[in-house]
């Protein structure tokens, strides 16, 4: 089940004329992007990324607070507005739980041997025993 998010998020101008961006609702969730198009792109991956890792934590998710009430902060910059912010942690999961992990291991040397005469791909052949193994036979990721 994909759940997706909408937040409102603060855009602020700032020095170097692109947007910091903070979620009032998701502390310490914070990014920024050279331009406001960037800025929104980066404020999404921060924010699924942010959520990814509360739901893996277990963390209780906060509602989101209505776009409507005063969000911007009394230090932000003259031109700071407030903006939804919608992002999935499906893909960011998927992503995350597929990348290759590199593994060292230890076999004996004749059957290294063997494996290299027999062009063996070694990592093609440990996950294909590691997924018969798990019972995971068909699972291609």
């Amino acid at each position: 089940m994909s759940i997706l998010y909408l937040y409102p998020a603060v855009f602020d101008p700032n020095e170097k004329g692109g947007f910091t961006v903070s979620f009032p609702d998701l502390p310490g969730c914070l990014t920024e992007g050279d331009n406001l198009e960037e800025a929104l792109s980066m404020a999404q991956e921060a924010m699924a990324l942010h959520l990814y890792g509360m739901e893996r934590d277990g963390d209780v998710i906060p509602s989101p607070s209505s776009p409507y009430t005063n969000l911007i902060p009394d230090d932000a910059e003259k031109g700071a507005f407030v903006n939804m912010v919608a992002a999935k942690t499906a893909p960011i999961r998927d992503e995350l739980q597929n990348r290759a992990v590199k593994k060292t291991l230890t076999i004996p040397q004749w059957l290294n041997d063997e494996a290299e005469a027999a062009g063996l791909n070694f990592s093609q052949t440990l996950q294909y025993a590691l997924k018969e193994k798990l019972g995971f036979p068909h699972r291609t990721n």
